[in-house]
């Protein structure tokens, strides 16, 4: 179990990196176009605005979902451990507290990380399709 969970922190990490260092460059190149474009954006500048805006809203839908899919599937799973412990003849000796704070803690990392996904992807992919574009 140690193992999973840090290697399920370390994917976490790992994404929150990539994330801390994809936004800021989507953010500098967008600022940068707005204010290229001025008052009178061009059509491209426009969709591209549009698109901002549309695919956060898209992406936090998205995150919202996953994480509350993946609180959904966590509370089965410690509802039915606490379940097995009560009727489990082996099990009736008390629950250890460090087990079930595993449990806890990895249910939290795999809604943590459910949650940043789609965040994860978008902004990366975007960060990679800015940085191929002109701005003029």
């Amino acid at each position: 179990m140690p193992y999973r969970s840090t290697r399920k922190s370390r994917s976490i990490a790992a994404k929150a990196t990539e994330l801390a260092i994809a936004a800021p460059q989507v953010v500098a190149h967008r600022l940068t176009r707005m204010a290229i474009a001025g008052p009178t954006p061009s059509a491209r500048d426009r969709k591209e605005f549009n698109l901002m805006v549309a695919e956060k809203q898209a992406a936090m839908a998205q995150s919202m979902q996953a994480m509350a899919m993946q609180a959904v599937v966590a509370n089965q799973a410690l509802a039915a451990s606490f379940f097995r412990s009560f009727w489990s003849p082996a099990a009736w000796r008390k629950p250890s507290a460090a087990r079930t704070a595993s449990q806890i803690h990895n249910a939290a990392l795999g809604i943590l990380g459910k949650g940043m996904e789609p965040v994860h992807r978008k902004a990366v992919a975007n960060a990679k399709r800015l940085a191929r574009t002109k701005l003029r």
